[in-house]
Protein backbone atom coordinates (compact mmCIF):
# COMPACT_ATOMS: atom_id res chain seq x y z
CA UNK A 1 0.00 0.00 0.00
CA UNK A 2 0.68 3.78 -0.46
CA UNK A 3 3.36 4.85 2.28
CA UNK A 4 4.69 1.72 3.05
CA UNK A 5 8.03 2.20 2.80
CA UNK A 6 7.54 5.61 4.58
CA UNK A 7 5.90 4.51 6.81
CA UNK A 8 8.46 2.00 8.48
CA UNK A 9 11.20 4.28 7.69
CA UNK A 10 9.23 6.88 10.11
CA UNK A 11 8.17 4.28 12.46
CA UNK A 12 12.00 3.64 12.95
CA UNK A 13 12.69 7.11 13.44
CA UNK A 14 10.09 8.07 15.93
CA UNK A 15 10.76 5.57 17.80
CA UNK A 16 14.24 6.67 18.38
CA UNK A 17 13.92 10.01 19.34
CA UNK A 18 11.02 8.89 21.56
CA UNK A 19 13.21 6.55 23.69
CA UNK A 20 15.45 9.47 24.43
CA UNK A 21 15.40 10.76 27.71
CA UNK A 22 16.30 13.95 26.80
CA UNK A 23 16.43 15.67 23.69
CA UNK A 24 19.06 18.10 22.27
CA UNK A 25 19.33 20.32 19.53
CA UNK A 26 22.25 17.39 17.91
CA UNK A 27 19.74 14.48 18.06
CA UNK A 28 16.72 16.67 17.09
CA UNK A 29 18.60 17.60 13.77
CA UNK A 30 20.07 13.77 13.21
CA UNK A 31 16.50 12.72 13.51
CA UNK A 32 15.49 15.45 10.98
CA UNK A 33 18.14 14.11 8.93
CA UNK A 34 16.41 10.68 8.93
CA UNK A 35 13.21 12.19 8.32
CA UNK A 36 14.40 14.09 5.07
CA UNK A 37 15.28 11.38 3.89
CA UNK A 38 12.30 9.12 4.34
CA UNK A 39 10.28 11.97 2.70
CA UNK A 40 13.12 12.34 -0.04
CA UNK A 41 13.02 8.03 -0.92
CA UNK A 42 9.36 8.29 -0.91
CA UNK A 43 9.41 10.87 -3.83
CA UNK A 44 8.09 13.38 -1.77
CA UNK A 45 8.85 17.06 -3.66
CA UNK A 46 12.01 18.30 -2.36
CA UNK A 47 10.52 21.89 -1.43
CA UNK A 48 7.77 20.48 0.35
CA UNK A 49 10.49 18.36 2.39
CA UNK A 50 12.29 21.41 3.32
CA UNK A 51 9.11 23.41 4.05
CA UNK A 52 7.87 20.28 6.14
CA UNK A 53 11.46 20.13 8.15
CA UNK A 54 11.59 23.81 8.94
CA UNK A 55 7.85 23.80 10.15
CA UNK A 56 8.24 21.00 12.50
CA UNK A 57 11.90 22.57 13.82
CA UNK A 58 9.85 26.25 14.50
CA UNK A 59 7.31 24.43 15.52
CA UNK A 60 9.63 22.47 18.25
CA UNK A 61 11.56 25.41 19.36
CA UNK A 62 8.44 27.23 19.71
CA UNK A 63 6.87 24.47 22.56
CA UNK A 64 10.28 24.29 24.32
CA UNK A 65 10.17 20.73 23.64
CA UNK A 66 13.68 20.54 24.40
CA UNK A 67 12.91 21.18 28.24
CA UNK A 68 10.06 19.25 28.64
CA UNK A 69 9.28 16.10 30.43
CA UNK A 70 8.62 14.02 27.53
CA UNK A 71 10.50 15.54 24.36
CA UNK A 72 10.46 12.67 22.16
CA UNK A 73 6.71 11.84 22.43
CA UNK A 74 5.90 15.56 22.04
CA UNK A 75 8.31 16.02 18.78
CA UNK A 76 6.23 12.66 17.44
CA UNK A 77 2.79 14.56 17.73
CA UNK A 78 4.38 17.93 16.19
CA UNK A 79 5.76 15.42 13.02
CA UNK A 80 1.93 14.40 12.83
CA UNK A 81 0.33 17.27 13.03
CA UNK A 82 2.67 18.31 10.16
CA UNK A 83 1.98 15.53 8.18
CA UNK A 84 -1.89 16.34 8.87
CA UNK A 85 -1.06 19.21 7.13
CA UNK A 86 0.27 18.05 4.22
CA UNK A 87 -2.29 15.99 3.66
CA UNK A 88 -5.16 18.32 4.66
CA UNK A 89 -6.24 19.98 7.69
CA UNK A 90 -9.96 18.25 7.47
CA UNK A 91 -11.63 15.45 5.57
CA UNK A 92 -12.69 17.24 2.18
CA UNK A 93 -16.32 15.98 1.58
CA UNK A 94 -18.52 16.35 -1.76
CA UNK A 95 -20.66 19.36 -1.87
CA UNK A 96 -24.13 18.44 -2.06
CA UNK A 97 -26.65 21.41 -2.82
CA UNK A 98 -29.31 21.45 -0.60
CA UNK A 99 -32.06 21.45 -3.38
CA UNK A 100 -31.89 20.34 -7.45
CA UNK A 101 -29.18 18.74 -9.11
CA UNK A 102 -25.83 18.32 -7.70
CA UNK A 103 -23.26 17.43 -10.82
CA UNK A 104 -20.26 15.31 -10.04
CA UNK A 105 -18.01 15.21 -13.38
CA UNK A 106 -14.97 13.23 -13.05
CA UNK A 107 -11.50 13.73 -15.70
CA UNK A 108 -8.10 12.09 -15.97
CA UNK A 109 -5.85 10.47 -17.89
CA UNK A 110 -6.58 7.44 -19.48
CA UNK A 111 -5.75 4.41 -17.65
CA UNK A 112 -5.92 6.12 -14.30
CA UNK A 113 -9.11 4.54 -13.74
CA UNK A 114 -11.87 6.89 -13.97
CA UNK A 115 -14.36 5.36 -14.89
CA UNK A 116 -14.93 2.64 -12.14
CA UNK A 117 -13.76 5.36 -10.08
CA UNK A 118 -17.34 6.80 -11.02
CA UNK A 119 -19.57 4.18 -10.27
CA UNK A 120 -17.17 3.37 -6.88
CA UNK A 121 -18.16 7.12 -5.88
CA UNK A 122 -21.77 7.21 -7.45
CA UNK A 123 -22.56 3.86 -5.00
CA UNK A 124 -20.44 5.42 -2.08
CA UNK A 125 -23.33 8.33 -2.29
CA UNK A 126 -26.18 5.80 -2.17
CA UNK A 127 -25.02 4.33 0.87
CA UNK A 128 -23.12 7.30 2.82
CA UNK A 129 -25.41 10.01 2.14
CA UNK A 130 -28.43 8.58 0.65
CA UNK A 131 -28.22 9.97 -2.64
CA UNK A 132 -30.13 8.91 -5.95
CA UNK A 133 -27.39 9.34 -8.39
CA UNK A 134 -27.07 8.55 -12.19
CA UNK A 135 -24.61 8.17 -14.59
CA UNK A 136 -24.04 10.12 -17.92
CA UNK A 137 -21.56 7.99 -20.34
CA UNK A 138 -19.26 11.39 -22.00
CA UNK A 139 -16.64 9.10 -23.06
CA UNK A 140 -17.64 8.55 -26.63
CA UNK A 141 -13.65 8.27 -27.57
CA UNK A 142 -12.24 5.06 -25.86
CA UNK A 143 -14.07 2.12 -27.62
CA UNK A 144 -16.35 0.10 -25.30
CA UNK A 145 -16.11 2.82 -22.49
CA UNK A 146 -20.27 3.15 -22.47
CA UNK A 147 -20.27 -0.63 -22.73
CA UNK A 148 -18.08 -0.49 -19.47
CA UNK A 149 -20.19 1.88 -17.67
CA UNK A 150 -23.47 0.52 -18.17
CA UNK A 151 -22.09 -3.15 -16.92
CA UNK A 152 -20.66 -1.30 -13.86
CA UNK A 153 -23.83 0.55 -13.52
CA UNK A 154 -26.00 -2.81 -13.52
CA UNK A 155 -23.36 -3.88 -10.41
CA UNK A 156 -24.26 -0.53 -8.76
CA UNK A 157 -27.88 -0.93 -9.55
CA UNK A 158 -27.53 3.16 -10.73
CA UNK A 159 -29.31 4.17 -14.59
CA UNK A 160 -26.85 5.17 -17.22
CA UNK A 161 -27.97 7.65 -19.51
CA UNK A 162 -25.77 7.35 -22.63
CA UNK A 163 -26.30 8.56 -26.53
CA UNK A 164 -24.05 6.05 -28.40
CA UNK A 165 -20.91 7.41 -29.79
CA UNK A 166 -22.78 8.93 -32.97
CA UNK A 167 -23.67 11.76 -30.84
CA UNK A 168 -20.97 14.59 -29.29
CA UNK A 169 -20.00 14.37 -25.55
CA UNK A 170 -21.19 18.08 -25.16
CA UNK A 171 -24.62 16.85 -26.53
CA UNK A 172 -24.98 13.63 -24.17
CA UNK A 173 -24.46 15.82 -21.23
CA UNK A 174 -26.84 18.09 -21.92
CA UNK A 175 -29.45 15.56 -23.10
CA UNK A 176 -28.84 13.71 -19.60
CA UNK A 177 -28.81 16.63 -17.29
CA UNK A 178 -32.19 17.17 -18.76
CA UNK A 179 -33.22 13.31 -18.23
CA UNK A 180 -31.93 13.06 -14.72
CA UNK A 181 -33.92 16.41 -13.71
CA UNK A 182 -37.32 14.68 -15.79
CA UNK A 183 -36.60 11.63 -13.61
CA UNK A 184 -36.27 12.86 -10.21
CA UNK A 185 -32.64 12.15 -10.05
CA UNK A 186 -30.50 14.20 -7.69
CA UNK A 187 -26.95 13.23 -8.37
CA UNK A 188 -25.30 13.25 -11.74
CA UNK A 189 -21.80 11.87 -12.38
CA UNK A 190 -20.23 12.85 -15.60
CA UNK A 191 -17.67 10.28 -16.93
CA UNK A 192 -15.40 12.09 -19.39
CA UNK A 193 -13.06 10.79 -21.74
CA UNK A 194 -9.72 10.51 -21.17
CA UNK A 195 -6.44 10.12 -23.11
CA UNK A 196 -2.55 9.06 -22.99
CA UNK A 197 -1.68 12.46 -22.20
CA UNK A 198 -3.01 16.18 -22.35
CA UNK A 199 -4.26 17.92 -25.36
CA UNK A 200 -5.76 20.51 -26.58
CA UNK A 201 -8.98 18.32 -28.12
CA UNK A 202 -9.15 16.58 -24.37
CA UNK A 203 -9.10 19.57 -22.51
CA UNK A 204 -11.30 21.82 -24.81
CA UNK A 205 -14.20 19.06 -24.35
CA UNK A 206 -13.97 19.34 -20.97
CA UNK A 207 -14.10 23.34 -20.39
CA UNK A 208 -17.06 22.87 -23.21
CA UNK A 209 -18.76 20.50 -20.61
CA UNK A 210 -18.09 22.57 -17.49
CA UNK A 211 -18.99 25.64 -19.22
CA UNK A 212 -22.32 24.02 -19.90
CA UNK A 213 -23.46 22.38 -17.24
CA UNK A 214 -21.41 24.04 -14.54
CA UNK A 215 -20.61 20.97 -12.39
CA UNK A 216 -20.55 21.80 -8.70
CA UNK A 217 -17.53 19.47 -8.06
CA UNK A 218 -14.69 18.47 -10.84
CA UNK A 219 -12.60 15.40 -9.35
CA UNK A 220 -9.70 14.60 -11.05
CA UNK A 221 -8.36 10.74 -11.26
CA UNK A 222 -4.86 10.16 -10.39
CA UNK A 223 -2.58 7.28 -10.43
CA UNK A 224 -1.21 6.78 -7.10
CA UNK A 225 1.63 4.32 -9.27
CA UNK A 226 2.73 7.64 -11.15
CA UNK A 227 4.67 9.56 -8.48
CA UNK A 228 5.15 12.82 -8.62
CA UNK A 229 3.19 12.57 -11.94
CA UNK A 230 0.90 13.54 -10.32
CA UNK A 231 1.60 16.75 -8.84
CA UNK A 232 2.08 17.49 -12.94
CA UNK A 233 -0.95 16.42 -13.75
CA UNK A 234 -3.01 17.83 -11.28
CA UNK A 235 -1.27 21.07 -12.32
CA UNK A 236 -2.27 20.99 -16.00
CA UNK A 237 -5.14 20.22 -15.46
CA UNK A 238 -5.99 22.72 -12.50
CA UNK A 239 -4.87 25.63 -15.01
CA UNK A 240 -7.42 24.63 -17.36
CA UNK A 241 -10.38 23.29 -14.96
CA UNK A 242 -11.79 24.71 -11.86
CA UNK A 243 -10.88 21.44 -10.10
CA UNK A 244 -11.96 20.80 -6.56
CA UNK A 245 -10.53 17.59 -5.61
CA UNK A 246 -8.37 14.45 -6.54
CA UNK A 247 -9.54 10.83 -6.38
CA UNK A 248 -6.23 8.68 -6.14
CA UNK A 249 -6.87 4.90 -7.39
CA UNK A 250 -4.35 2.13 -6.87
CA UNK A 251 -3.44 2.99 -3.30
CA UNK A 252 -3.34 -0.05 -1.81
CA UNK A 253 -0.72 -0.70 -4.81
CA UNK A 254 3.62 -0.49 -4.20
CA UNK A 255 3.31 3.28 -4.96
CA UNK A 256 5.69 5.60 -2.43
CA UNK A 257 3.01 8.16 -2.00
CA UNK A 258 5.61 11.25 -2.42
CA UNK A 259 2.83 12.32 -5.19
CA UNK A 260 0.00 12.04 -2.59
CA UNK A 261 2.34 13.80 0.06
CA UNK A 262 2.83 16.48 -1.99
CA UNK A 263 0.25 17.18 -4.30
CA UNK A 264 -2.00 19.56 -1.76
CA UNK A 265 0.92 21.57 -0.63
CA UNK A 266 1.78 22.52 -4.12
CA UNK A 267 -1.87 22.86 -5.95
CA UNK A 268 -4.14 23.22 -2.92
CA UNK A 269 -6.26 20.42 -3.86
CA UNK A 270 -7.31 18.31 -1.06
CA UNK A 271 -7.36 14.32 -1.92
CA UNK A 272 -11.31 13.44 -1.18
CA UNK A 273 -11.30 9.27 -2.09
CA UNK A 274 -8.75 6.98 -2.19
CA UNK A 275 -9.18 3.45 -4.49
CA UNK A 276 -7.77 0.62 -2.42
CA UNK A 277 -8.79 -2.42 -4.28
CA UNK A 278 -10.82 -3.59 -8.11
CA UNK A 279 -13.79 -4.53 -6.12
CA UNK A 280 -16.51 -1.91 -6.28
CA UNK A 281 -16.88 -1.11 -2.88
CA UNK A 282 -12.74 -0.61 -2.69
CA UNK A 283 -13.11 3.32 -2.67
CA UNK A 284 -13.16 5.30 0.54
CA UNK A 285 -13.64 8.63 2.06
CA UNK A 286 -9.77 10.37 2.51
CA UNK A 287 -9.06 11.25 6.12
CA UNK A 288 -6.57 13.36 6.45
CA UNK A 289 -6.02 12.83 9.94
CA UNK A 290 -6.18 8.93 9.89
CA UNK A 291 -4.02 8.46 7.53
CA UNK A 292 -1.00 10.17 9.24
CA UNK A 293 -2.30 7.78 12.27
CA UNK A 294 -1.30 5.13 9.78
CA UNK A 295 1.86 6.36 8.67
CA UNK A 296 3.39 6.45 11.56
CA UNK A 297 2.07 3.26 13.28
CA UNK A 298 -0.73 4.93 15.26
CA UNK A 299 -3.02 2.37 13.62
CA UNK A 300 -6.56 3.65 12.02
CA UNK A 301 -9.32 1.92 15.09
CA UNK A 302 -12.49 4.54 13.62
CA UNK A 303 -11.67 3.50 10.09
CA UNK A 304 -11.33 -0.07 11.20
CA UNK A 305 -14.72 0.10 13.21
CA UNK A 306 -16.64 1.19 10.24
CA UNK A 307 -15.28 -0.91 7.92
CA UNK A 308 -16.27 -3.75 10.25
CA UNK A 309 -20.11 -2.06 11.00
CA UNK A 310 -20.33 -2.34 6.82
CA UNK A 311 -18.84 -5.41 6.02
CA UNK A 312 -19.25 -7.48 8.92
CA UNK A 313 -22.54 -8.91 10.39
CA UNK A 314 -22.03 -7.51 13.68
CA UNK A 315 -24.73 -10.28 15.24
CA UNK A 316 -23.26 -12.96 14.43
CA UNK A 317 -19.91 -11.27 15.30
CA UNK A 318 -21.19 -10.23 18.46
CA UNK A 319 -22.89 -14.05 18.70
CA UNK A 320 -19.36 -15.97 18.11
CA UNK A 321 -17.72 -13.70 20.93
CA UNK A 322 -19.96 -14.25 23.48
CA UNK A 323 -19.60 -18.31 22.62
CA UNK A 324 -15.77 -18.00 22.90
CA UNK A 325 -15.55 -16.22 26.09
CA UNK A 326 -17.88 -18.67 27.44
CA UNK A 327 -15.76 -21.23 26.59
CA UNK A 328 -18.41 -22.84 24.03
CA UNK A 329 -16.40 -22.57 20.90
CA UNK A 330 -16.57 -25.01 17.73
CA UNK A 331 -15.35 -24.93 15.11
CA UNK A 332 -18.52 -23.93 13.29
CA UNK A 333 -17.09 -20.57 15.04
CA UNK A 334 -13.89 -20.97 13.47
CA UNK A 335 -15.02 -20.80 10.13
CA UNK A 336 -17.40 -18.10 10.96
CA UNK A 337 -14.78 -16.18 12.26
CA UNK A 338 -12.13 -16.57 9.82
CA UNK A 339 -14.92 -15.55 6.80
CA UNK A 340 -16.11 -12.40 8.97
CA UNK A 341 -12.21 -11.33 8.83
CA UNK A 342 -11.54 -11.99 5.38
CA UNK A 343 -14.43 -9.55 4.25
CA UNK A 344 -12.27 -6.39 5.97
CA UNK A 345 -9.46 -7.29 3.36
CA UNK A 346 -5.96 -8.39 3.60
CA UNK A 347 -4.65 -9.60 7.29
CA UNK A 348 -1.79 -7.09 6.91
CA UNK A 349 -3.54 -4.64 6.20
CA UNK A 350 -6.00 -5.03 9.44
CA UNK A 351 -2.76 -5.09 11.11
CA UNK A 352 -1.71 -1.55 9.93
CA UNK A 353 -5.05 0.07 11.65
CA UNK A 354 -4.95 -1.57 15.03
CA UNK A 355 -2.31 0.59 17.32
CA UNK A 356 0.60 -1.19 17.92
CA UNK A 357 0.55 -3.82 15.46
CA UNK A 358 1.55 -1.97 12.34
CA UNK A 359 5.36 -3.39 12.68
CA UNK A 360 3.90 -6.60 12.63
CA UNK A 361 2.29 -6.38 9.64
CA UNK A 362 5.16 -7.59 7.50
CA UNK A 363 4.75 -10.86 9.26
CA UNK A 364 1.99 -11.93 6.87
CA UNK A 365 2.78 -13.64 3.42
CA UNK A 366 -0.73 -12.71 2.13
CA UNK A 367 -0.88 -15.69 -0.63
CA UNK A 368 -0.21 -18.41 2.15
CA UNK A 369 -1.93 -17.16 4.55
CA UNK A 370 -4.88 -16.82 1.68
CA UNK A 371 -3.93 -20.45 0.79
CA UNK A 372 -3.99 -21.74 4.60
CA UNK A 373 -7.34 -19.62 4.97
CA UNK A 374 -9.13 -21.76 1.86
CA UNK A 375 -7.96 -24.93 3.04
CA UNK A 376 -8.77 -24.59 6.81
CA UNK A 377 -12.19 -23.65 5.36
CA UNK A 378 -12.22 -26.59 3.18
CA UNK A 379 -11.26 -28.84 5.72
CA UNK A 380 -14.21 -27.70 7.76
CA UNK A 381 -16.91 -27.51 5.56
CA UNK A 382 -16.04 -31.14 4.82
CA UNK A 383 -17.06 -32.33 7.94
CA UNK A 384 -20.23 -33.48 9.79
CA UNK A 385 -21.92 -31.28 12.25
CA UNK A 386 -21.15 -33.58 15.19
CA UNK A 387 -17.44 -33.82 14.04
CA UNK A 388 -17.44 -29.24 14.09
CA UNK A 389 -18.85 -29.58 17.49
CA UNK A 390 -16.05 -31.83 18.43
CA UNK A 391 -13.47 -32.87 16.61
CA UNK A 392 -11.22 -34.39 19.51
CA UNK A 393 -13.37 -37.82 18.66
CA UNK A 394 -12.25 -38.21 14.92
CA UNK A 395 -10.73 -41.19 14.48
CA UNK A 396 -8.01 -41.75 11.35
CA UNK A 397 -10.82 -43.03 9.34
CA UNK A 398 -12.82 -40.08 9.89
CA UNK A 399 -9.96 -37.51 9.41
CA UNK A 400 -8.90 -39.39 5.82
CA UNK A 401 -12.71 -38.93 4.40
CA UNK A 402 -12.97 -35.61 5.30
CA UNK A 403 -8.93 -34.78 3.86
CA UNK A 404 -10.33 -36.48 0.54
CA UNK A 405 -13.26 -34.14 0.75
CA UNK A 406 -11.53 -31.15 1.11
CA UNK A 407 -8.36 -31.54 -1.38
CA UNK A 408 -5.91 -32.15 1.32
CA UNK A 409 -4.08 -34.13 3.07
CA UNK A 410 -4.21 -36.17 6.52
CA UNK A 411 -1.33 -33.73 8.08
CA UNK A 412 -3.54 -30.35 6.94
CA UNK A 413 -6.81 -31.76 8.91
CA UNK A 414 -4.41 -32.95 12.15
CA UNK A 415 -2.97 -29.09 11.88
CA UNK A 416 -6.23 -27.56 11.45
CA UNK A 417 -7.99 -29.59 14.27
CA UNK A 418 -4.76 -28.94 16.43
CA UNK A 419 -5.05 -25.40 15.50
CA UNK A 420 -8.56 -24.88 16.74
CA UNK A 421 -7.91 -26.87 19.68
CA UNK A 422 -5.00 -24.21 20.49
CA UNK A 423 -7.82 -21.38 19.85
CA UNK A 424 -10.39 -22.85 21.90
CA UNK A 425 -7.80 -22.81 24.98
CA UNK A 426 -6.33 -19.45 24.25
CA UNK A 427 -9.92 -18.03 24.35
CA UNK A 428 -11.26 -20.27 27.24
CA UNK A 429 -8.46 -18.46 28.95
CA UNK A 430 -9.52 -15.09 28.26
CA UNK A 431 -13.23 -15.58 28.90
CA UNK A 432 -12.22 -17.13 32.42
CA UNK A 433 -9.84 -14.12 33.03
CA UNK A 434 -12.73 -12.24 31.64
CA UNK A 435 -15.13 -12.70 34.37
CA UNK A 436 -12.72 -12.76 37.22
CA UNK A 437 -11.11 -9.48 36.66
CA UNK A 438 -8.20 -10.97 36.18
CA UNK A 439 -7.27 -9.87 32.21
CA UNK A 440 -4.33 -7.41 32.12
CA UNK A 441 -1.93 -6.88 29.12
CA UNK A 442 0.59 -8.87 30.85
CA UNK A 443 -1.61 -11.63 31.04
CA UNK A 444 -2.61 -11.06 27.07
CA UNK A 445 0.91 -10.48 25.53
CA UNK A 446 1.93 -13.77 27.22
CA UNK A 447 -1.35 -15.45 25.56
CA UNK A 448 -0.98 -13.80 22.17
CA UNK A 449 2.60 -14.79 21.80
CA UNK A 450 1.92 -18.70 22.76
CA UNK A 451 -0.84 -18.43 20.05
CA UNK A 452 1.52 -16.64 17.16
CA UNK A 453 3.51 -20.51 17.72
CA UNK A 454 0.29 -21.94 16.60
CA UNK A 455 0.26 -19.46 13.40
CA UNK A 456 -0.91 -21.47 10.50
CA UNK A 457 1.55 -21.21 7.63
CA UNK A 458 1.81 -17.74 6.11
CA UNK A 459 2.78 -16.12 9.32
CA UNK A 460 6.22 -15.09 10.30
CA UNK A 461 7.18 -15.96 13.94
CA UNK A 462 10.11 -14.38 14.83
CA UNK A 463 8.39 -11.38 16.75
CA UNK A 464 6.59 -10.84 20.22
CA UNK A 465 4.32 -9.02 21.04
CA UNK A 466 4.98 -6.09 23.14
CA UNK A 467 1.68 -3.87 24.54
Amino acid sequence: MAFDSLSDRLNKTMRNIAGKGKLTDANMEDMLKEVRVALLEADVNYKVVKDFLNKVREEARGQQVLSSVEPGQQLVKIVHDEIVNLLGTEQAELQFKPQGITVIMMAGLQGTGKTTSVAKIAKLTKKKYNRKPILIAADVIRPAAIEQLQTLGREIDTEVFTEGTETCALKTVQDGMVYAEEHGYDTVFIDTAGRLHIDEALMQELKDINESVHPDEILLTVDAMTGQDIVNVAKTFQEQLPLTGLVVTKFDGDSRGGGVLSVKAITGLPVKFVGEGEKIDDMDVFYPDRMADRILGMGDVVSLVEKAQEKMDMEEAERVGQRMLNGEFTMDDMLSQFEQVQKLGPLGGILKMIPGFSQYSDMIDEAKASDSMKHTKAIIQSMTKEERRDPSRMRGSMKRRVAAGSGTTLTDVNRCINQYEKMKKVMSQIGSMSRSGKLDEDHLEQMMNSAQKQMPSGYSKKKKYKF
